[in-house]
C-alpha cells in the first residue's frame, strides 16, 4: 500500500464532445459493464449501512486519517476506500522494479504451481495484515476468497492474493484496476475514493489463478448475497 498521485485524463468525455471529437450521440457517462449477472447497483444497495467488525479504522494513506472500517454483513465482508496498485509477484513487463518503486516479487498467497501470483493479468485484492485493527482470517477471509470490487458503476470479481501493512486499506492488483477502468500504472494510478470491496466469507476459489473460476463462483455468491440481504 503506497501513497498514489492519481493521473488526471486530458479531457473528459464532455470536453470531447463539445469539441466535436466524439459523435453526438455518444455518451460522456460510462457504460454499466459488469461480470455475471448482478449489476453494481444491486449490490451497493446492500451495503449503504455499516455494522462495524474491525476494532478501530484504517488509514487508505500512510498520511491520511484512520476513517474507513471493516464491516460485517450476512455473507460477506465490506469495505469503501481508495485503490492503490499492486504490482508485486510474477516479473512482467508492467509490474517490474523498473516500472513500480515499491515492487516485490511475491504474494502472500500463490498459484497452484506455487508461483507469486500475477498482478498483471489476474484481478486480486490485498488485504490488511492482521493486527488488533482486524483479523481476516478469523473473520472468514481466506487466501483465493472471492471479492466484487465496485467501482464507477462496474464490477470485477477478483480473489485474495495478498497481504498489506496493518493499518491501510484499500489496494487490488493492476489486473483488477485496468479492468474497472482505473489507472493501473503502479506508480502514478490507483483511485482517491469511490471503491468498494465486499468480501465473500469462507469462498475459495480452485485454482485460484483462474479469473473464469472467480467470476462464476463470484456471480453465485453475489446473487446469494443479495437475496439473502
Amino acid at each position: 500500500m503506497r501513497l498514489r498521485t492519481l493521473t488526471l485524463a486530458a479531457a473528459s468525455g464532455t470536453a470531447l464532445l463539445a469539441a466535436g471529437l466524439l459523435p453526438a450521440h455518444a455518451s460522456a457517462a460510462p457504460e454499466s459493464v459488469r461480470e455475471g449477472t448482478v449489476s453494481a447497483a444491486d449490490l451497493l444497495a446492500k451495503v449503504t449501512s455499516c455494522s462495524q467488525i474491525s476494532n478501530s479504522k484504517y488509514k487508505t494513506d500512510d498520511e491520511t486519517s484512520a476513517t474507513v472500517p471493516v464491516c460485517g454483513k450476512n455473507g460477506a465482508v465490506f469495505w469503501k476506500a481508495d485503490m492503490d496498485i499492486d504490482c508485486d509477484g510474477q516479473r512482467t513487463a508492467n509490474c517490474n522494479e523498473d516500472r513500480d518503486p515499491w515492487y516485490q516479487d511475491d504474494t502472500a498467497f500463490h498459484q497452484s504451481d506455487g508461483k507469486p501470483l500475477n498482478a498483471e493479468t489476474l484481478p486480486y485484492v490485498v488485504v490488511p495484515s492482521t493486527s488488533s485493527i482486524w483479523n481476516y482470517a478469523n473473520a472468514g477471509i481466506k487466501g483465493g476468497g472471492v471479492v466484487a470490487v465496485i467501482y464507477n458503476n462496474k464490477v470485477e470479481y477478483a480473489v485474495v492474493g495478498d497481504t498489506g501493512p496493518s493499518k491501510i486499506i484499500g489496494e487490488a492488483s493492476y489486473a483488477t484496476a485496468k479492468a474497472l477502468g482505473i489507472d493501473p500504472d503502479p506508480e502514478t494510478g490507483g483511485a482517491e475514493s469511490g471503491v468498494t470491496y465486499i468480501l465473500f466469507k469462507n469462498s475459495k476459489v480452485s485454482p485460484i489463478e483462474s479469473h473464469s473460476a472467480a467470476v462464476s463462483l463470484g456471480d453465485q455468491l453475489a446473487k446469494q448475497f443479495i437475496a439473502n440481504n
